[in-house]
C-alpha cells in the first residue's frame, strides 16, 4: 500500500497550502493564523483534534482496525527575518518570514492528513498528528508533551526540510544527527574607577574577556576529541565610556554536543572556570544556565524503516548519507518519549535559487520536495502501523 500516488494528486493542494504560510508567517507562539487554518483544513477532512499548547494542535485518524499508535510531527513557527525574496508568496508581515521551512513541514503533514485519511480504512491503529508551536524557542515541543501529546504513542517521525541536501535525496540515518541546544549566561560583578587608574578598579571587560577565552579550553582540553562539542559566546556587554573602568559585564552564549553525558557535565565545567578566572581578576561571576533541547538521536530500527520506506517510495538512490549537524531541533523531546526518527529531505536546487541557507533572508526551497515530504509522512505511519 503506497502513498505516493496520492501524494502526487495532492501536490499542488501542498505547494498552496505552503504558499499561504509563507505570506503569512507567524513568531513562535504567535502562531494564532496558521494553527486557524490547520483546524480549518482538518475540520474539511473530518478529521476530528484538539487544541493544546496555546496555539498546538493534535489530530487524531483511526484506522479501521485496532493497533499501535505513530506520531507524526510538523512545526509551524517564523523567524524574525526581513525577507529579501522576490517571489509572489513573499512574507507579508515585516520582518518575519519562513526562513527555516517550517511552512512546508506543515504544509506536508496536512497533505499526509488527507492521505491517511483517505486510506484510513487499510490501516491498523492510529496516526497521531502534531501540529506543534515555537520550535525555534525550543519550547513548543516540552509544551504539547506536558499536554499530553505523545501519551501513549508507541513511535514519532518527524521530518526537516534541509536546504543542504539536494532535492530528490533523503537522509535519515541512525544516531546523533543533531546537537543538543542550550543557552547561558554569565553575569560578571567588578568595581568602576578612572580608566587612568585601572588599579583602583576591578576590571569587568577584563574580566569578561578572559572568561571567553577559558571557556575555550573545555572543548580543547576537557572533551574527547572524537565527540564533537560547541562553547560559543554571542553577546559580551559592559562599559559606558571610554575611560571608566566597568563594573560589570554580562555574556550570553550557547554550548551544542551529540551526547547526553557531555550536555549533563557542560555546567560544572563551565561554572569552575567561570569563578575561578573571575577569582584571578578579583571580580565575582555567576552563571545561569538554561536548557534547550537534549541531542536529536534516531533510534535504529526506526531509521532502518524508514530507510525502507523511503527506497519503497523513491528507490535506493533517493537515500542520502549527510553528516549529522550542529543545529538544535526540538523534535528531540519527542524522542525521549518514544523511539523514532527525523528524516531530512532535500530542497536544495540552484536552478531554482533554493541555495541558501537555513535562517537566511532569501531562504527558499525547491516545492517538487513537498510531494517527496508529503508521502514519506504518510507511508512511514502506514508502514509502521502495518508492519
Amino acid at each position: 500500500m503506497k502513498s505516493g500516488n496520492l501524494a502526487k494528486q495532492y501536490k499542488d493542494y501542498v505547494i498552496n497550502l505552503r504558499r499561504e504560510f509563507h505570506m503569512h508567517p507567524e513568531a513562535s507562539w504567535d502562531e494564532v493564523r496558521t494553527s486557524g487554518r490547520v483546524k480549518e483544513e482538518l475540520t474539511k477532512m473530518g478529521i476530528p483534534f484538539k487544541e493544546m499548547a496555546n496555539t498546538g494542535v493534535m489530530a487524531i485518524i483511526k484506522g479501521k482496525n485496532e493497533g499501535k499508535t505513530v506520531a507524526l510531527r510538523a512545526d509551524m513557527d517564523a523567524l524574525q527575518v526581513k525577507e529579501q525574496n522576490e517571489v509572489p508568496y513573499c512574507s507579508k508581515n515585516e520582518g518575519i518570514m519562513h526562513a527555516c521551512g517550517h511552512d512546508g513541514h506543515t504544509a506536508m503533514l496536512l497533505g499526509a492528513a488527507k492521505i491517511l485519511n483517505e486510506m484510513k480504512d487499510n490501516i491498523k491503529g492510529t496516526v497521531r498528528l502534531i501540529f506543534q508551536p515555537a520550535e525555534e524557542m525550543a519550547q513548543g515541543a516540552n509544551a504539547m508533551v506536558e499536554a499530553g501529546c505523545m501519551d501513549g504513542v508507541d513511535e514519532v517521525f518527524g521530518i526537516h526540510l534541509w536546504s543542504d541536501l539536494e532535492h530528490g535525496k533523503v537522509s535519515v540515518e541512525a544516531g546523533p544527527r543533531m546537537a543538543s541546544a542550550d543557552m547561558f549566561k554569565i553575569k560578571v560583578k567588578g568595581k568602576g574607577g578612572h580608566g587612568s587608574l585601572p588599579h583602583q578598579g576591578i576590571d569587568a571587560v577584563v574580566t569578561a574577556s578572559s572568561i571567553v577565552m577559558d571557556l575555550q579550553s573545555i572543548v580543547s582540553r576537557e572533551i574527547s576529541p572524537l565527540e564533537p562539542a560547541v562553547v560559543s559566546v554571542g553577546v559580551l556587554k559592559s562599559g559606558t565610556r571610554f575611560n571608566v573602568i566597568s563594573s560589570e559585564a554580562v555574556l550570553e552564549g550557547t554550548t551544542r554536543c551529540f551526547s547526553p553525558e557531555i550536555r549533563k557535565r557542560f555546567p560544572k565545567m563551565m561554572e569552575r572556570i567561570i569563578k575561578n578566572t573571575a577569582e584571578s581578576y578579583r571580580a565575582e561571576a555567576e552563571l545561569e544556565y538554561t536548557l534547550g533541547t537534549p541531542p536529536t538521536i534516531n533510534e535504529v530500527a526506526s531509521s532502518n524503516r524508514a530507510i525502507k520506506t523511503v527506497e519503497k517510495l523513491y528507490g535506493p538512490d533517493a537515500v542520502s548519507l549527510m553528516e549529522k549537524v550542529t543545529g538544535g531541533e526540538d523534535f528531540a523531546v519527542y524522542l525521549e518519549k518514544a523511539p523514532g526518527a527525523i528524516a531530512f529531505v532535500g530542497v536544495r536546487n540552484e536552478e531554482k535559487g533554493s541555495c541558501y541557507p537555513h535562517h537566511h533572508e532569501r531562504f527558499n526551497i525547491d516545492e517538487d520536495a513537498l510531494e517527496t515530504g508529503t508521502a514519506l509522512y504518510a507511508q512511514y505511519a502506514i508502514d509502521f502501523l502495518n508492519d
